[in-house]
């Protein structure tokens, strides 16, 4: 319970890096966009499902006790107000522990008709997927990989062996789209890949950039591992390298700001983008109205920049033009992506 609450500590003290690579992207200025704002459009899909916006509020936290449930439950609400799909952090002490089960189940109690997604760890097998997935009346199911904070966390686990086979099993298993999640390194194009290949349809790249746990469980060390705290791949770069598959949908998450980071995710491939920190510090600082107000401004914010763009759909900005420089660039170029 300790650590649940540490993490939550130390990524509101740790921040952002901001090392997105998002800052490399330049859309090219259009001068006759020839639409109005009104005709601008945020309906979008992940697998199966419906989504009234690209933005969705992704996983944070849970089974930490009554601090965890709190900001779960004030979450829900902000998804509830706004229509946005929201994803629970890993459940798997609740599926250890079942008197954890209420920092999760709160969510779904609070907003009975939302999407919600269920989170598990790698580890897992396919019981603990049902499990989970019952938990909260999933709509749907995140498996995340996190190998650079477990191994730093004192107490994580150090062997990774069978993920991929346990990831096919829960695929074949579960009756809901299965979503496989980096935690803050990004995922490169093989990965995906061996990911596409055991049936998975939707990754979530959560690339570099955001929350960085090497930093937070570094923290929590006598020795510091300070050369995993910039391991991985940014947001941007890991962003292409996933649309390097071309059956493989794509979520965007790490350290994303604003409406225009979002652009750029879409621009670059994905079909929406999760937020998790930002929201955190401004609800932490805020409080819940004020996210709320914050949601609603991003999704106006993003309208305005379609229209410059002079797009009415979210599919169509991937053809919007582009301009890459500085170290995407480069990373691109060096992986024969660009």
């Amino acid at each position: 319970m300790r650590r649940k609450l540490e993490h939550i500590e130390y990524a509101l003290k740790t921040g952002q890096s901001k090392q997105t690579g998002l800052d490399d992207v330049e859309f090219v200025h259009v001068s006759l966009p020839e639409m109005s704002l009104d005709e601008a459009r945020l309906e979008t899909k992940m697998g199966e499902l419906s989504l009234s916006s690209p933005i969705f509020i992704n996983a944070m936290t849970g089974g930490g006790g009554k601090q965890t449930e709190e900001i779960n439950q004030a979450f829900a609400i902000v998804a509830k107000e706004t229509g946005l799909a929201m994803a629970v952090g890993s459940q798997m002490a609740a599926v250890r522990d079942p008197q954890e089960a209420s920092s999760y189940t709160i969510v779904r109690k609070e907003n009975p008709n939302g999407i919600v997604i269920g989170n598990i760890g790698g580890e897992a097998t396919v019981d603990d997927a049902k499990r989970a997935i019952e938990m909260l009346k999933a709509n749907a199911l995140q498996i995340h990989l996190n190998v650079i904070q477990e191994m730093i966390m004192p107490e994580g686990d150090k062997s990774f062996k069978n993920i991929l086979y346990r990831i096919e099993e829960i695929c074949q298993s579960v009756s809901v789209p299965v979503i496989v999640k980096e935690v803050g390194c990004g995922m490169s194009k093989e990965t995906v890949a061996s990911l596409a290949n055991v049936g998975v349809e939707i990754v979530d790249i959560g690339g570099f950039g955001g929350t960085n746990f090497s930093k937070i469980e570094n923290k929590r060390r006598e020795r510091l591992l300070k050369y995993f705290n910039s391991w991985g791949i940014s947001t941007a770069a890991s962003i292409v390298e996933a649309r390097a598959v071309p059956s493989m949908e794509i979520i965007a998450t790490g350290g994303i700001q604003n409406a225009m980071d979002v652009a750029k995710c879409l621009s670059l491939g994905a079909s929406s983008v999760g937020i998790a920190g930002y929201f955190l510090k401004i609800y932490s600082e805020q409080g819940v109205d004020e996210l709320i107000k914050e949601i609603h401004l991003l999704h106006e914010e993003l309208t305005m920049i379609m229209t410059v763009l002079g797009i009415k759909k979210l599919n169509d900005f991937k053809f919007v033009k582009k301009v890459i420089s500085g170290e995407t660039y480069h990373w691109l170029h060096q992986r024969n992506l660009i």
